[in-house]
């Protein structure tokens, strides 16, 4: 199934089994959502637990933080990447803090949904990647699926966390589809996995970034190169043990991202493996990213977006040294 129909199951099915979980989010009962992702549940849980919201990003949230106060599992959806910042002072400075503010007595189980990133050709506000902001942030748990099945297992796991959740959906992965398991084990919340096995060169990604790592993998593969992909799933907390794993057995790293470079989860990952396996490096970590610039419009994103040519380019250079 594409992942916003996996998604839309994983909701349904926390939805299912407890009744404290609330959708809420402009547009998303009769609507079912820009992107559909919440289509039909409305219909099936009704107007008080799936929650047409007004115009109103820092009333969502905050609303949403009485709401956990009060023993629910409020999830809350920002329509677009762009959109956040209105919620932003909301998240970072009660939603984040109000657990430590405490002592641990008060637990915030909140889940924001962002849909976020670029290649869907729309305009300004509506293709960012503000993932860094909330990376930052201490008390915040942030986390990307970059496949259905992720997406279907992730979402729940989230809603069942105690801490509050920034759940980064990639726009651009939304329609395409794969193979979703409705039943077993999910991998933990917050664990890195590998996507591709390799020898040569580690590249490390997350969200609709890792598709296009499998893709630049697959073509180095062509050209006799061999390359290991680790889809991160998780950017706060990171799980290094895979990325590091896979470091001591390359000696090289490139990490990439749609989002702009500067201070950004791809410099984290830089200097954390630069720092633990300095040894182990045969070139320096290598990042490509957007560019440090806002977001262009929608003729021009091609240009400003990763794409697997400039993911090679890492390659080379770093088998170069």
């Amino acid at each position: 199934m594409p992942l916003g129909r996996a998604l839309n199951a994983g909701l349904r099915r926390a939805l299912q089994d407890d009744d404290r979980v609330l959708l809420m989010g402009e547009d998303i009962g009769k609507l079912g959502g820009v992107f559909r992702v919440t289509e039909g549940l409305q219909k099936e849980f009704g107007e008080q637990r799936v929650i047409d919201t007004p115009l109103a990003e820092s009333g969502i949230i905050g609303t949403a933080i009485g709401l956990a106060m009060r023993g629910y599992r409020p999830v809350c959806e920002i329509q677009f990447d762009g959109f956040i910042y209105p919620g932003f002072d909301q998240i970072t400075s009660q939603l984040a803090k109000i657990t430590n503010r405490h002592e641990g007595s008060v637990s915030m189980p909140v889940v924001i949904r962002v849909p976020y990133g670029g290649h869907i050709g729309a305009i300004e506000h509506h293709q960012e990647s503000p993932e860094a902001y909330f990376a930052h942030t201490a008390g915040l748990r942030v986390v990307s699926p970059s496949t259905p099945n992720d997406a279907y297992w992730m979402i729940q796991e989230a809603i069942a966390s105690d801490d509050p959740v920034m759940f980064f959906e990639p726009k651009a992965r939304y329609w395409p589809k794969g193979e979703v398991s409705l039943a077993g084990n999910p991998v933990p919340l917050h664990a890195s996995r590998v996507a591709r096995a390799g020898t040569e060169v580690t590249l490390v990604g997350h969200g609709a970034m890792v598709t296009m790592l499998l893709q630049a993998a697959e073509i180095a593969a062509q050209e006799g190169t061999s390359v290991e992909v680790i889809d991160l799933r998780s950017l706060s907390p990171i799980d290094y043990g895979p990325i590091l794993e896979s470091v001591h057995k390359t000696g090289r790293l490139v990490v990439a991202q749609e989002a702009p470079g500067f201070v950004s989860v791809g410099s984290e990952i830089a200097a954390t493996v630069t720092e633990r396996a300095f040894y182990s490096l045969q070139a320096p970590v290598l990042r490509v990213s957007g560019f440090d610039a806002p977001f262009p419009p929608a003729k021009v994103e091609s240009l400003y977006l990763p794409d697997a040519d400039r993911v090679l380019d890492a390659i080379d250079r770093s088998l170069a040294y």
